[in-house]
């Protein structure tokens, strides 16, 4: 005799079923038992589908979902209940901690208290946009509320993928639009005075950095001497200094790309990075057992600890700006200037794409579409003069 099914135990078997035209459809069904009701008839859950993996990975989630306490009946689960199960399950160890706590933040912010008391199942489109217009009209900026779509895009999909859904609902939702903001460069006289008048500051390096390799500023402040090699001219990006909000602390984390690159240096850079160096290393001797530089960081405090990016804008950068007498700028406006002044010169798009690490030439060509055209317009100077 079959033995029968336990508490939290599950099944799957194939059925057959003659349709009208005379043929044969196969279903897959599964079942998971819920323990025994009331007058001890037994409780199952049931799934259905197409495939045994696809039933097999219904009944496979029941089950872990029923060990972790969790409702396992999908026209029951809310979308606060799914929200928390994929951010613990599928989101927590495929993305950097940072995201996941940004994400999990976001959640429990924003999301939930507005739709997560709706079966997920029943969650609609028009839930959605009516939740992003609230979301506008309470002050919050579009490009948060794209976010938001991002979050719930991405958490509804796996949604389908589980079989939880048949659709992504947030498919059939309008984002808000962003304006994208205009990007403010220096000028090349500009950069150079700049440069000028930061040759008295302690971060003169950092900012030569900055302009003439476009390093993003956490990537900057994560520089370690092992990725400086000064006899080749070259420096190896592969992380950057980041803020970690949930342990209120200052760490190491991988680039935004999630990939290492190789930036050749100028001179200038050379030369700088040689000062910096010398400055670095008198500070360790005079301060003894008070240097704290555990990372081997290139830029740091004066007693060798990792810098605030805050601390160092608000110190430093705007008023060396000021004195320059450039325009109040970002830090990331930096960045910029470096890929403005380089695709103005003349060099190919893609070489800029490299430097910068961005994931395709297509970003680095829609970043800086301002500038192409001049370049286009240049070329064809070129060909009409070749050609007369």
């Amino acid at each position: 005799m079959a033995r029968r099914r336990g508490h939290n135990e599950g099944s799957i078997y194939k059925e057959t079923k003659e349709l009208a035209s005379g043929t044969t459809a196969v279903y897959w069904r599964g079942e998971v038992s819920l323990g025994s009701g009331q007058q001890g008839c037994r409780k199952l859950l049931r799934f259905r589908g197409k495939t045994r993996a696809e039933v097999q990975q219904q009944v496979t989630q029941a089950i872990a979902d029923l060990q972790k306490g969790l409702p396992v009946s999908p026209s029951k689960v809310t979308v606060a209940e799914y929200l928390n199960r994929w951010l613990e399950d599928s989101v927590q160890h495929s993305v950097r901690q940072r995201t996941y706590s940004s994400y999990a933040m976001n959640v429990k912010t924003h999301i939930s208290p507005a739709l997560g008391s709706i079966p997920l199942k029943k969650l609609t489109a028009a839930d959605v946009q009516g939740f992003y217009s609230r979301k506008l009209e309470s002050g919050l900026s579009a490009r948060t509320v794209q976010y938001l779509h991002a979050i719930l895009h991405r958490a509804l999909e796996q949604a389908v993928k589980w079989g939880h859904i048949a659709r992504n609902v947030t498919d059939a939702v309008d984002r808000p639009r962003v304006a994208r903001a205009a990007i403010t460069t220096l000028s090349p006289d500009e950069a150079r005075r700049f440069l000028v008048v930061a040759k008295d500051d302690r971060f003169s390096a950092l900012y030569v950095l900055a302009i003439s390799t476009g390093m993003r500023q956490g990537e900057l402040l994560g520089l370690t001497w092992s990725n400086v090699n000064l006899d080749a001219g070259q420096i190896h990006v592969n992380q950057q200094l980041q803020y970690n909000r949930q342990d209120r602390r200052l760490e190491l984390a991988e680039t935004k790309s999630g990939k290492g690159r190789n930036v050749a240096l100028t001179a200038l850079a050379i030369a700088a990075l040689k000062q910096h160096r010398r400055m670095q290393l008198a500070e360790k001797l005079a301060l003894a057992d008070v240097w704290q530089n555990e990372w081997d960081l290139v830029f740091t405090t004066q007693v060798g600890t990792p810098i605030s990016a805050g601390n160092m804008l608000r110190r430093s950068f705007y008023p060396v700006l000021a004195k320059a007498e450039v325009p109040r700028l970002r830090f990331h406006d930096l960045r910029h200037t470096a890929a403005t002044l380089l695709l103005i010169a003349g060099v190919h798009p893609r070489v800029v794409q490299e430097m910068l690490g961005h994931a395709s030439i297509a970003i680095t060509l829609d970043t800086y579409s301002h500038v192409v055209p001049s370049m286009q317009r240049d070329a064809a100077a070129k060909m009409q003069s070749i050609l007369e």
